[in-house]
């Protein structure tokens, strides 16, 4: 059973609405969902809500914006599953994902980081790369030379849409 359900992105009005924050979208949506507001917690170095009456689960779930910029995403996501002993298995990492077009999402547990910073941190922090990943897709500029410029802009209107 997913405990915590981690949006990888980026802090700060600059980054909000890049294609690397698609994971703080998706977070975004669940909180409006589930009406719970996510609050700043600097033990968590994140924005955190507690989901108490999900549909279908046993417990509380938790919901994660770590605002330690993707890099180190596993500084605030470890804090957290730490502290609430929350296993790797537990834990659900949605992310933008290069390889697939906008709109596709794919899901799936454990793997490698495919050159993600945000899945490698989390792994190395974790100790484990166990948890599950919803990988949202954000397309591909085309250019591996492209791809930090690419995922630190702004999508057309469309693409949001789709991604979302």
């Amino acid at each position: 059973m997913i405990k915590l359900m981690v949006g990888l992105g980026n802090p700060g009005p600059e980054y909000e609405d890049t294609r690397h924050n698609a994971g703080f979208w998706w977070i975004d949506g669940l909180a409006r969902g589930f009406k719970v507001s996510l609050t700043p917690d600097k033990a968590y170095h994140g924005l955190v809500a507690r989901v108490n009456h999900a549909p279908g689960a046993s417990g509380p779930i938790w919901l994660l914006e770590p605002m330690t910029y993707m890099n180190l995403s596993g500084k605030s996501v470890a804090a957290l599953a730490r502290f609430f002993k929350i296993a790797p298995e537990e834990i659900l990492a949605v992310h933008d994902e290069l390889d697939l077009p906008p709109g596709e999402m794919k899901f799936k547990k454990g793997g490698g980081d495919g050159g993600h910073n945000g899945l490698r941190d989390m792994r190395a922090q974790l100790g484990s790369g166990d948890f599950w990943r919803l990988r949202l897709g954000i397309g591909h500029p085309g250019h591996k030379a492209e791809v930090a410029n690419y995922v630190l802009r702004k999508p057309p209107l469309d693409e949001r849409q789709a991604v979302e």
